[in-house]
Order: C-alpha cells, then structure tokens, then sequence
C-alpha cells in the first residue's frame, strides 16, 4: 500500500468517532508506529480536524469544510486582521484555534502572497492594549493612498506628547508593533512613529509630492524594511 493510499485508508477508518491508539492503527495497517505519527501530522497539516496526541490515540472530530473561494487582497486582509484580533483573547480555545486557521491558510495561500499575509500575525504586541495599534490605521491608509498630509498627536517612548505635521509614506512592523515611516515637517526629518504610540491622528485637507530627498527611496532603498522607530 502507498503513503497516499494508506492516507486515504486512515481517513476512512478514523470516520468512526472512536479515539484509535496509533499502537492500534500501525498494526492494522502494517507498519510502525513512528510512520503513523507521520501520517498523522501529515493529515493534521492538510487540514484534517484530528483530536489526540502522540501517545493518547487520535479521534477524527466533526469540520465544516469549505468550498474553493476566491479572495480579495482586502478580504484576504481583513482575514488575517482578524485572526490576529483573536490570537490575544484570553480564550485560549480561541487563541488556538487562530493560530490553526492561520497555519491553513499560510498553507494554501499562493507564495506571492504569503508574505504580505504573514505581516498581519506580528499586527499586535503581547504588551499593549490591541487596539491601540489597529485604530489610526484606516485614516492612515487613506492618507497614504491620498498622499495626504496628517496632524499626529505622539506619545514618544520617554512619555514627551508632541503634535506635529507629516507626509506618511510606509505602514510596516517592526518587532510586533505596526509603525509609519514618514516625513515629519514639524522636525524637517524622516521619522518612523508607532502607531500604539499615537494619540490622535488627522487627515489635513492639504496633499504632497515627491520632493527629492523627501521620498521613502531617500531613506529606506528596500521599502519592505524601514528604519528603526524613532523615540521621539
């Protein structure tokens, strides 16, 4: 019998409900024990709704399986928004099953794209309210797509609150904390702000143009890794 064959057989005969041993399934089957616990990761990474363990036998527990679907990049954001929302409840049945999802979808997500959904699992930082990272980044979006200017009210890291005007040019993370890379012309500087750092923020009627030395090119060649966040 071949690997995929015997998948399939294991498939079939986990329908029952019952919890199997894997001593159990590798003697049916006819081989060794440490193959069962390969074929059961196996199946477990594919997406199979297994319960059980290494030692404490497997159970095959009811899914919902899905259809093909077609997503949207904003879709395919929003999904993993979400999911990173999740992965910090206090729930931890949640919590777990976030990062499952998470996994399955890292798993069937084309390589172009994982990259890009992968940013959404550092979106919250373990020691801050979660909150506080995701609710300035729709304005800051538009304004970036805009090329809008924004009035930021900023808590820097040594508690100093400060308001100044900026030319936004890249959202990213950087350490599980969401940053913007910006120019800052209050201090006629380029400057990264966190965005849990943030007070207020406000789009300004005024728009911007790439001026040399003003561009995010002028301070960060590689746009998918912008510099360190400033402190103030």
């Amino acid at each position: 019998m071949t690997r995929k064959d015997r998948l399939f057989a294991l498939i079939d005969h986990l329908r029952d409900g019952d919890t199997h041993r894997a001593e159990t399934l590798a003697a049916r089957f006819g081989v060794s024990v440490r193959t069962i616990y390969r074929d059961m990761d196996r199946l477990a990474a594919s997406g199979l709704p297994l319960r059980g363990t290494r030692g404490s036998g497997y159970q095959l527990v009811p899914g919902i399986s899905l259809p093909p679907l077609t997503l949207s990049e904003d879709e395919l954001e929003a999904l993993n928004l979400g999911l990173a929302i999740v992965a910090q409840a206090a729930d931890n049945r949640l919590r777990r099953a976030a990062d499952s999802l998470t996994a399955k979808l890292d798993t069937a997500l084309p390589t172009k794209t994982i990259a890009e959904a992968a940013q959404w699992a550092d979106v919250l930082s373990p020691f801050a309210d979660p909150t506080r990272n995701l609710r300035h980044m729709p304005l800051l979006r538009s304004a970036l797509e805009a090329r809008q200017k924004v009035r930021l009210t900023y808590t820097g890291t040594e508690g100093t609150v400060t308001s100044r005007i900026i030319r936004p040019l890249h959202l990213g993370y950087l350490g599980r904390i969401w940053t913007l890379t910006a120019w800052c012309e209050t201090r006629d500087a380029f400057r990264v702000f966190r965005l849990d750092l943030m007070e207020s923020a406000e789009a300004l009627p005024e728009l911007f143009t790439d001026e040399p030395g003003k561009r995010l090119a002028d301070y960060a060649p590689d746009q998918r890794t912008p510099p360190p966040a400033s402190p103030f």
